[in-house]
């Protein structure tokens, strides 16, 4: 078998950066790169609102402090553990041991699937603590675009997310197939 996009055939090649940009699961990562961006940005940036009664910033989620935390936590590990995966993606034609690969997007799956229930969780709860805070809280409705921002964005990632470990499974089963197939005709598996 001539060497496939997941078999050891075309490990060591040379990097391709033109490949590596059209591939789905390295635009799916951009993207969801983007948007955790969005998130954390929005919530650093306009999340946090002050009174001139109040010397103290409060949450613009309902007061609640959790909320804001929360949305700030997740988009900053969303955005490094993309910055992780992207850096694999630029790796994965280098590796030559189709268990080692197996591994690499055994984990793309799990932490894609993990990363789509944390935006799920966070879509809600944002969603919920932006629901119930009260109009006296922010009686000029500064920072509401942002909030609403965050909250879109992290629906949004929910989806990018869940396409992403998708595409982990079928590269798991094209992954799968390379290596039963390169146990059950090892020589035609030589060049």
């Amino acid at each position: 078998m001539e060497g496939g996009a997941y078999g050891a055939g075309k490990a060591g090649g040379a990097f391709d950066p033109h490949t590596l940009v059209r591939q789905p699961h390295t635009i799916l990562r951009v993207v969801s790169w983007v948007f955790s961006i969005v998130v954390f940005g929005s919530i650093v940036n306009e999340g946090y609102l002050n009174t001139p009664s109040e010397g103290e910033e409060f949450c613009i989620y309902n007061r609640n402090p959790n909320a804001c935390s929360y949305g700030v936590a997740v988009g900053v590990l969303a955005f490094l553990t993309c910055l992780l995966y992207l850096a694999l993606d630029v790796y994965f034609p280098q590796i030559s041991s189709v268990k080692d690969r197996k591994k690499a997007v055994l984990s793309d799956v799990g932490v894609s699937a993990f990363w789509a229930f944390l935006w799920f969780v966070g879509f809600c709860y944002l969603a919920n603590q932006w629901q119930v805070s009260k109009p006296k809280d922010n009686p000029l409705n500064e920072g509401t675009d942002a909030a609403r921002a965050a909250i879109a964005f992290s629906f949004f990632s929910i989806f990018t997310w869940s396409l992403s470990a998708a595409l982990a499974v079928r590269r798991l089963k094209d992954l799968t197939f390379q290596e039963e197939y390169s146990t059950l005709f090892p020589t035609s598996a030589q060049p």
